[in-house]
């Protein structure tokens, strides 16, 4: 296996810089695992693919405030934040631009001249990453913006427009983006038929987008995420199961903490869980819960994509994306969505 093995060629006019009004009018490829057949919908017609007792479920993790603006405290000169993880109380691991010449100890003022907030350079992780202090972590929300991947460079009119429906847990410096898809209406409809919605939650973060650099994957390094799956959920989770109910994920992140639980544990029994979650899923991993996965359009060489061609198989899915790019789907976080049965 080769990083190489999960590499394409995209269109950049592919990339989707908006997403679709309404949410649930994006496209929707649907992969039969059986039979290798492939389908093309809309994402509202999901419910015509669930049935009464299937179990739908979803990360409620909400996208914070993470790109800060401000300067340094002795020069004056400009700086920009993109909080990345929360490592102690008032203390985040972030990236910061410019770098260079910030060394540990420095003082920086996040904010505008009229509101605010001192912070301090106290620590430095790999790859050029700061720790920093907030002694006023609380007034961070009201100075920063919600951080959109690098790929899209149309502003965003309406930030809520990158949260999910459902999103009630702040945490994440990125959105679950399957669960973009999701309408209330959709919801409503999938409850209706009797299929059973859970929510977990994972917090995301940037390292789960890099690119795989290695050429073996098994060498890629993937930082852990928090996450929480309570005694309710496992409990609702583990009897679907014993009942022999499908159980499908709605993105990539809900597939690693539920998998991530469950390998924990060595078997198909569920137990609540809290803590970091750093579950690298590559072809030849063996599921142990996940029996069917909504996902977007992922980048090439990507742990996202890994996990995917683990779920899928490799030939399929490449054999899939290349049928998406000949119908111009529209790729990445704002994209359309895939149903792998």
């Amino acid at each position: 296996m080769k990083t190489s093995d999960f590499d394409y060629h995209l269109p950049p006019e592919l990339i989707a810089q908006v997403p679709l009004e309404p949410r649930d009018q994006s496209r929707l490829m649907v992969l039969e695992r059986t039979n290798g057949s492939i389908e093309h919908r809309r994402f509202a017609d999901l419910v015509d693919f669930l049935k009464a007792g299937y179990v739908l479920v979803c990360n409620d993790s909400r996208v914070i405030p993470a790109r800060l603006k401000g300067k340094k405290a002795e020069s004056g000169g400009k700086v920009e934040l993109l909080l990345l993880r929360q490592i102690d109380n008032a203390v985040w691991e972030a990236l910061l631009k410019p770098a260079k010449r910030v060394a540990i100890g420095a003082k920086l003022e996040i904010g505008g001249t009229d509101d605010s907030v001192s912070a301090e350079i106290i620590g430095e992780g790999e790859r050029g990453i700061k720790v920093i202090r907030f002694p006023e972590e609380t007034r961070l929300p009201k100075l920063g913006k919600i951080p959109l991947p690098p790929y899209i460079r149309t502003p965003l009119a309406d930030e809520e427009r990158y949260q999910t429906v459902y999103a009630r847990a702040p945490g994440s410096v990125a959105a679950p983006t399957a669960g973009l898809h999701f309408t209330s209406r959709l919801i409503e409809q999938l409850e209706h038929k009797g299929i059973e919605m859970l929510f977990v939650t994972l917090h995301v973060g940037l390292d789960t987008f890099r690119p795989v650099r290695e050429d073996d994957p098994r060498q890629h390094p993937i930082h852990q995420e928090y996450g929480i799956v309570t005694k309710e959920v496992a409990s609702r989770l583990n009897q679907a199961k014993g009942e022999g109910r499908r159980i499908i994920c709605a993105g990539t992140t809900t597939v690693r903490i539920i998998e991530g639980v469950a390998q924990a544990s060595q078997s198909s029994i569920l137990e609540p869980f809290e803590g970091g979650v750093g579950l690298f899923i590559l072809p030849g991993y063996r599921f142990r819960m996940v029996d069917a996965l909504i996902t977007n359009f992922h980048l090439p060489r990507s742990t996202l994509l890994m996990l995917v061609a683990a779920f899928a198989g490799r030939d399929f899915i490449m054999r899939a994306y290349e049928e998406a790019i000949a119908r111009k789907y529209r790729f990445y976080s704002f994209g359309d969505a895939m149903l792998i049965l």
